[in-house]
């Protein structure tokens, strides 16, 4: 009989603009997570030297993040050093299947207490720095998927063409998802769960991502941002459309959960907050590589016996609007509930701790909402996604 493995608390930093002069660009990333684990730590009381492990996600593990950033981050909070740590990388799924890899730990007996988080400083340690001047696809590979690999922007616009939105609808979903978070913010939905940072600048409280003025006309007005000379003559078909507008923003920031098992959480007094129904990863064209969180709902709702009709809130990553446009299509799910406080378009995607702050959003929102059932998912480079089904309790 497995444990049951529990959310307890939810918790992210800010999220600042991943270039300098950002918010939170003067920290290391070490400093960014750091106040995520104290946050986790001190709000519930807990002996940081129960803790069973601590699972970082984090995608550009080079430079400032190369050194095993959770490790690193837990010891500068000044916990014990006998609490280990490992960094993983599934791309922009890191910090989501950390999560997986902290429940399913604890259903399988190996942990009592672990923390889930995620970090990624892309101001100061840039996306793709770890294969700087290096080929990451071997000859094999290359000779497998002719006539060769291609970057995420192109796979979102082979989205959009093959599910045939258009750059209106790309612009009009971006445009919703800056006015659903500044709507959520000026509400005061994210106080909860945004923990301050303090920066050599002062302290930083707010995301800093989030344009209330937004409009579909004005990202109407922005250039294509992947139609090169090379890609169009490969894609003549293409109505290029996908925009740093309708892209999700570079950004720094850090999220993490505090996992449990029930009865851990039972007798240190401490009330679960949601727990684990399902859990799915699955792999899809790498060339496409932005249509895994389609089948990878597919299997999560098969594997618990529900329907798309019973979740109350879901979290499609908006790595670019066509990711969670396509996805719609597939599940006709009420766009009410899809990213209802806006997503990584507006809230920035710093890629290590998205699944992470994803879910800790979400968690925030069922009980705002009253919501049972939460479901999120997230394309990965590579043409992989997680998804994840959890019960607020």
């Amino acid at each position: 009989m497995t444990n049951q493995a529990v959310i307890v608390d939810a918790v992210r930093t800010p999220m600042g603009r991943g270039k300098p002069g950002g918010s939170l660009s003067e920290l290391h990333a070490t400093d960014v997570l750091k106040p995520v684990l104290m946050a986790l730590i001190e709000r519930n009381r807990i002996d940081p030297g129960t803790v069973d492990d601590v699972i970082a996600g984090c995608v550009s593990q080079a430079g400032e993040q190369s050194a095993g950033v959770g490790r690193f981050a837990w010891l500068a909070a000044g916990y014990p050093d006998h609490v280990p740590s490992t960094t993983i990388d599934r791309k922009c799924g890191s910090s989501q299947q950390a999560v997986h890899f902290a429940a399913q730990g604890i259903m399988a007996g190996a942990y009592e207490i672990a923390i889930a988080c995620g970090v990624e400083s892309m101001s100061r340690v840039p996306m793709g720095s770890a294969r700087i001047g290096q080929n990451p696809f071997s000859p094999s590979v290359l000779e497998r998927y002719k006539p060769g690999m291609i970057g995420q922007g192109v796979s979102a616009e082979l989205v959009a063409n093959k599910w045939k939105i258009g750059r209106d609808e790309l612009d009009a979903y971006s445009a919703q998802s800056h006015q659903r978070a500044a709507a959520a913010r000026a509400a005061g939905r994210f106080a909860a769960e945004i923990i301050p940072v303090d920066t050599p600048a002062g302290q930083v409280g707010e995301d800093e991502t989030i344009r209330a003025s937004t409009n579909a006309e004005g990202l109407g007005q922005l250039k294509v941002a992947f139609a090169s000379d090379e890609m169009k003559a490969r894609y003549p078909h293409i109505d290029w459309r996908v925009t740093a507008g309708n892209s999700s923003q570079i950004t720094d920031g850090a999220a993490g959960l505090l996992v449990m098992s029930e009865r851990m959480a039972m007798k240190l007094g401490l009330k679960p907050r949601a727990r684990f129904v399902g859990f799915d990863v699955i792999g899809d064209d790498p060339l496409m590589m932005l249509t895994a969180p389609i089948p990878a709902t597919r299997r999560v709702l098969q594997k618990t016996g529900m329907t798309i009709a019973q979740i109350d809130h879901i979290e499609v990553n908006e790595a670019f609007a066509s990711v969670p446009l396509a996805w719609q299509r597939e599940f006709d799910a009420d766009p009410a509930r899809l990213n209802p406080l806006g997503g990584a378009i507006a809230l920035g995607h710093p890629l290590g701790a998205s699944g992470a702050r994803l879910m800790t959003t979400m968690l925030g929102a069922l009980e705002h909402g009253g919501g049972r059932y939460g479901l999120q998912t997230m394309c990965e480079a590579g043409g992989m996604a997680n998804a994840t089904i959890i019960e607020r309790l």
